[in-house]
């Protein structure tokens, strides 16, 4: 059975057996796209199906887009991945690490060990982490009066450390963070610096931290599955006139679009002919392990818009200055050294150096690594390889 065929069914199944109310996806090589596929509707009841030109949230996805642009300013002298981030941004030396709560429940820090660089910003080793996967961190928003990341508010960055600098990997606001700094030392938003140095060169015009007109035309609408276990509509937007531009996660895209930056990491820095990065950065920045023995762990559910969430369980993965890299070969197929991360809204992506394909996939559905969306991206990425084999 041909590629397409053997997805397109697997696609079709996971809708009709309720892991997603639609779904889209996409597989590429260096050289453009080998597929192109979906199924299930934009919105449950809506009537207009998913497609492969679909706009959707990719979230955390966006991590990648930020780090890659701070690592353009590092490559172009204006950042340095080693020096104390607070010297381009005071406000980081300002964060203490979190060692408890006083009588009235106000949080108690005391200074972090050494001060936090990019490197530790981009690597998810600074410390900072999400109140999503951390109770201690909803306490905290609770005494000090501190919104959530999604409201695209900057107090939401005033949360304390976890850990000092450098100790472990722990998920948080770092690429937020990173994000400010590259507005800094550019002088642009940071909206304005990726679309510049990153979207319009390699042609993402689908793509961006505002939704278009036209991108709302053929935007998803979000899901949350209940307690039935059924999916309904979920009303679900980021702001679109933000205190900041979150770097962490505001992107809104396409399969297609995002295609064109994994075929960029793929090729070592281009793509159609424009160069956005230099082929020795690509592959000692974005695809060399930056947290020595530390290793990516388990992300604990504290809301119920995420389940529990790891990839692969057992295997040991560590994180680049832009994604997860998986240490061991994965059962799906997918090689060892390979490249990955995710989107809260259940959008996943994988690249794979060692092959040359990358991947990915995405609904927009909560929670986040919900099981049946699980089980759908897993029988999607082993698909692609037995198809390849």
């Amino acid at each position: 059975m041909s590629m397409t065929k053997t997805l397109d069914a697997i696609l079709a199944d996971g809708v009709a057996r309720g892991q997603a109310p639609g779904v889209v996806a996409l597989v590429a090589d260096r050289d453009g796209s080998l597929y192109e596929g979906a199924a299930g509707e934009r919105q449950l009841g809506g009537g207009t199906a998913m497609t492969p030109d679909t706009v959707v949230w990719i979230a955390s996805m966006t991590k990648a887009i930020t780090s890659v642009a701070a690592v353009q300013c590092a490559e172009r002298g204006l950042l340095d991945l080693d020096a104390p981030a607070a010297r381009v941004l005071p406000a980081i030396g300002e964060l203490g690490v979190l060692t408890g709560f006083d009588a009235e429940g106000r949080p108690l820090t005391r200074p972090p060990k050494r001060p936090i660089t990019l490197r530790h910003l981009l690597s998810h080793s600074a410390g900072c982490s999400y109140e999503m996967w951390n109770p201690d961190m909803q306490k905290v928003q609770a005494a000090l009066g501190i919104p959530g990341i999604i409201e695209c508010r900057l107090k939401a960055l005033e949360l304390p450390l976890v850990a000092d600098p450098g100790e472990r990997w722990e998920y948080g606001l770092g690429i937020d963070w990173a994000g400010r700094m590259v507005e800094e030392v550019s002088g642009l938003p940071l909206r304005d610096f990726i679309s510049q140095n990153l979207l319009e060169p390699l042609g993402m015009h689908d793509s961006g931290f505002r939704i278009t007109p036209t991108m709302r035309e053929r935007l998803a609408g979000v899901h949350l599955r209940g307690e039935d276990k059924a999916f309904a509509p979920f009303p679900f937007e980021l702001p679109q006139e933000p205190e900041f531009d979150m770097g962490g996660g505001a992107i809104y895209s396409t399969v297609g679009d995002y295609a064109r930056f994994m075929r960029m990491v793929l090729n070592l820095g281009q793509l159609d002919g424009a160069r956005v990065l230099k082929p020795e950065t690509v592959t000692s920045h974005l695809m060399l392990n930056q947290i020595g023995n530390a290793r990516v762990s388990l992300l604990k559910a504290a809301v119920p818009l995420t389940a529990d969430a790891e990839f692969f369980p057992g295997l040991t993965k560590r994180w680049s200055l832009a994604f997860q890299i998986n240490e061991e070969a994965a059962p799906t197929g997918r090689s060892a050294g390979s490249l990955s991360w995710a989107g809260l809204a259940n959008s996943f992506f994988w690249i794979d150096p060692s092959t040359g394909i990358a991947g990915m996939l995405a609904t927009q559905t909560f929670p986040f690594a919900d099981a049946g969306v699980m089980d759908l991206l897993y029988a999607f990425e082993k698909g692609v390889y037995d198809a390849l084999a």
